[in-house]
């Protein structure tokens, strides 16, 4: 396992884009490409086709953030 920033945008309403950063542990660049298409698509309820994906980058897990990729390297 790695962990990774996925950074990028999703269309909210009509006219605007929402940016987002989001940290997801995964295998491989793909897989937290599509762990992100499918947290943000289940809470905002967005289409994969206006979710757009700018960079997907790895981080060392020391330096993650979000409390659910910490606990997959602290065991």
């Amino acid at each position: 396992m790695k962990a990774y920033v996925v950074s990028g945008t999703f269309k909210m309403g009509l006219n605007k884009k929402q940016k987002f950063e989001k940290e997801v542990a995964s295998e491989n660049e793909n897989g937290a490409k599509e762990k992100v298409y499918s947290l943000i698509g289940s809470k905002h309820r967005v289409e994969r086709r206006l979710i757009k994906i700018e960079s997907v980058k790895e981080i060392n897990p020391k330096e993650a953030k979000d409390p659910v990729v910490k606990s997959v390297f602290t065991k």
